[in-house]
């Protein structure tokens, strides 16, 4: 079993590195792309291009916060802090999300504004900057295509980038109805569309980052699939007192009591204990405390 374990700390370390490249290189991407779409923005007087900055302003700033998840997750725990920092990740996207929509509030009121008195904007910049935009959104969607169904993270940055390259070419259709139409008002309404889509993926974030930083059981953990796997094993007569949570937003933990068949030997219960680890963790569970116990109590006495 240990040969197993380290066969799978080694490939997890290797994902990590190449990972933790994409992440970089996605960040220096969409960060110089955030600077040249804000200073256009202002040029050219188009909220939807500022609008469209400050979401891609916040892909950066998600971005950072996955890579900062993987790293962090290396650093080893102390007599201090027994689980190690890694909670620190679910306290950091739950403060992105909260300033994520503080902000996308002051673009909305700004639009709201600007629809009462329209501001002359420059076409042709706009759907210039905005195509740009479509290309550095797609390539550092494609950056993570690979490996977005390995970590829930990593989906959620594809997710959201690919969500960008479409935002990004709804900002090019505003440049292209101002230039050819004249009519201003478009570009405020697109930004309120972005807006709103941005809340829509926002609000996800928000409300599971709340849910793990009380302990909930993750939103991709079934509480009584686990426990009904466990159950398969061989020589696990119940299970219960079971506890599920998030340690970091890539890592969740387990403690649960395991009612044996018959009273085993302490290698027997070592074995049993190591096949149920490794169940656990090919079910989304990487860090599980098992305590043994015999009893002839009832599935409902025995609950939690």
């Amino acid at each position: 079993m240990e040969d197993h374990s380290s066969h799978h700390h080694h490939h997890e370390a290797l994902a990590l590195r190449q990972v933790g490249r994409a992440f970089i290189f996605g960040i220096l991407l969409n960060g110089l792309f955030v600077l040249v779409e804000f200073a256009y923005g202002f040029y050219g007087n188009s909220l939807a291009l500022l609008s469209d900055a400050g979401h891609n302003l916040g892909d950066v700033a998600t971005l950072g916060l996955s890579l900062f998840a993987f790293q962090i997750a290396k650093r080893k725990a102390n007599n201090r802090f027994t689980y190690g920092f890694q909670k620190g990740t679910i306290l950091a996207s739950l403060t992105n999300a909260v300033i994520l929509l503080i902000a996308v509030g002051s673009i909305g009121l700004e639009a709201i504004y600007r629809l009462q008195h329209p501001i002359e904007s420059k076409g042709v910049i706009i759907s210039l900057v905005a195509g740009v935009g479509v290309i550095v959104n797609t390539v550092s969607a494609l950056l993570f295509y690979k490996d977005q169904a390995k970590d829930l993270n990593i989906k959620g940055a594809y997710l959201h980038l690919l969500t960008d390259a479409l935002v990004s070419i709804g900002v090019v259709i505003t440049g292209v109805v101002i230039y050819y139409t004249g009519i201003t008002w478009i570009d405020p309404l697109i930004s309120i569309a972005i807006m709103i889509i941005v809340i829509y993926s926002t609000w996800d974030l928000l409300t599971e980052s709340i849910k793990l930083s009380l302990d909930a059981v993750p939103m991709a953990i079934n509480t009584e699939h686990i426990k009904n796997e466990m159950m398969k094993v061989s020589g696990v007569k119940n299970v219960h007192h079971i506890h599920i949570w998030a340690m970091a937003t890539t890592k969740n933990a387990l403690t649960a009591h395991i009612v044996l068949e018959k009273d085993l030997h302490e290698n027997e219960i070592v074995t049993l204990k190591n096949k149920l680890r490794d169940k656990l963790y090919h079910l989304g569970i990487q860090h599980s405390t098992l305590e043994t116990e015999i009893t002839n109590c009832s599935a409902e006495s025995c609950g939690d």
